[in-house]
């Protein structure tokens, strides 16, 4: 497996899936959480499995359906091209289940034409400001009026939101901070900045759907294209 954030090629055991070369593959270990990438198979071999690290995951990368130009985003307005339990996995290992509890109390937080209403401290606007101009908004969602995003911090974090027109509320991101915070206020820039070029350009298909869902040009590229062999795209 080569690992781009490591610069490392390593060998890991695997008797759990069926691998090919190029795939998107999670271990366990020291590089547990990181993606990877299968450069080899073997199937000849004699190996000490205490010396040896298991694969223990594989990401669904396989994308069909039409994607649209949206400035530094793709966009596509079909359900089952990015859906977002797909591309959660293109980012984050599968986690171990764990329980959390949520309060919902529908009050409307800001107004996207708005969002100096988040009254959020200089600090967190400029951060917030900064992941947006950087793309760090990888992947966003609205499905009705329930959105949901994945912004890159420290590690990749999940927002959640419910948008009714340009009014967004329960806004919560999975930092669990009490307050309104960086990753949250970049998700919603993202936001305006996707419904501008739905509006300007792709009006039609989003009233028909009344779902989108746009993804960074350059991860989509790296994780669901520059390994496939075969397939083919229309522009």
């Amino acid at each position: 497996m080569y690992f781009p954030t490591k610069n490392r090629t390593l060998g890991y055991y695997n008797d759990s899936f069926d691998l090919y070369c190029g795939d998107l593959v999670y271990v366990d270990g020291k590089l547990e959480g990181l993606y990877g990438r299968v450069v080899q198979v073997s199937y000849h071999f004699k190996i000490k499995l205490s010396d040896y690290r298991r694969v223990v995951a594989v990401a669904d990368t396989e994308v069909h359906g039409t994607i649209y130009l949206a400035g530094s985003h793709l966009v596509t307005f079909a359900r089952e091209t990015l859906p977002y339990s797909k591309v959660r996995s293109w980012f984050k290992a599968l986690e171990q289940e764990e329980t959390y509890v949520t309060g919902h109390d529908s009050e409307t937080i800001c107004d996207l034409d708005h969002l100096d209403d988040l009254q959020v401290s200089s600090a967190i606007a400029d951060r917030g400001y900064t992941y947006y101009l950087e793309d760090r908004v990888k992947y966003i969602c609205l499905d009705g009026p329930y959105g949901r995003a994945l912004v890159q911090g420290s590690t990749m974090y999940e927002v959640e939101f419910t948008c009714h027109g340009r009014e967004i509320s329960d806004l919560l991101c999975d930092c669990f901070c009490s307050y309104t915070c960086k990753h949250e206020l970049a998700a919603m820039l993202q936001l305006r900045n996707a419904l501008v070029f739905i509006e300007k350009y792709y009006v039609d298909q989003y009233n028909a759907a009344h779902y989108f869902a746009a993804i960074e040009k350059g991860p989509f590229y790296t994780l669901a294209v520059d390994s496939r062999e075969s397939g083919s795209m229309t522009v």
